[in-house]
């Protein structure tokens, strides 16, 4: 997946975890969490549109709240444009199995219609990007042209979360699925590790 795919991605799960969506669980209040061994790979075909090229983040292990520096690159050979559907699936491990959760009140292995439409709700059309997206013109919103994108080594703070009880501690795997009209663009998988107190 390209930049703009990747803040996609991460854009959805910001708005999937976001207090607003949150407040349907019974929630934990996760005075500090950290995000071990975070390891991602594209996961679609060898001639798709969207692919990512490069992700650091650190540090290794993640703590929330804390800081976090993060890059990116990637391509698109497509323009992106709504209604961009979103397949996400999440796996946790349970006693050695990997188990899929499974989408309750839009949180787990969830089908978003139109990231493009979350994106939207996250950033009202019209409003400035937020940095440093907007220090670097990348954009924040659809259609995304086609085209090479990079966001330089950039630093971000991650404030406290409040997340699901079982959602709070464990080993997960996430794969989010690009696709527009019936047709897969990208496919991104992440892997990481949730400690929290």
């Amino acid at each position: 997946m390209d930049g703009c795919v990747t803040l996609t991605v991460v854009l959805l799960v910001a708005a999937v975890l976001s207090p607003a969506n949150c407040g349907l669980f019974r929630l934990k209040r996760v005075n500090k969490a950290q995000i071990l061994g975070f390891d991602w790979k594209n996961c679609g075909q060898p001639d798709a549109p969207a692919v990512l090229k490069s992700l650091n983040v650190s540090p290794d292990p993640i703590t929330i709240p804390g800081d976090l520096t993060a890059s990116a690159s990637g391509s698109t050979s497509v323009e992106l444009a709504a209604p961009l559907a979103v397949n996400v699936t999440l796996e946790k491990e349970v006693a050695g199995f990997w188990v899929k959760i499974p989408c309750v009140e839009e949180l787990g292995s969830c089908h978003y219609q139109d990231g493009c439409d979350i994106l939207n709700q996250l950033i009202p059309p019209g409003q400035d990007c937020p940095e440093p997206l907007h220090t670097y013109g990348l954009p924040c919103h659809c259609p995304f042209k086609a085209g090479s994108y990079s966001l330089p080594q950039s630093d971000f703070y991650l404030p406290y979360v409040d997340l699901p009880y079982w959602l709070t501690n464990g080993n997960y795997r996430v794969q989010g699925v690009l696709g527009s009209g019936g047709k897969e663009l990208g496919c991104l998988k992440v892997a990481l590790s949730i400690h929290s107190d």
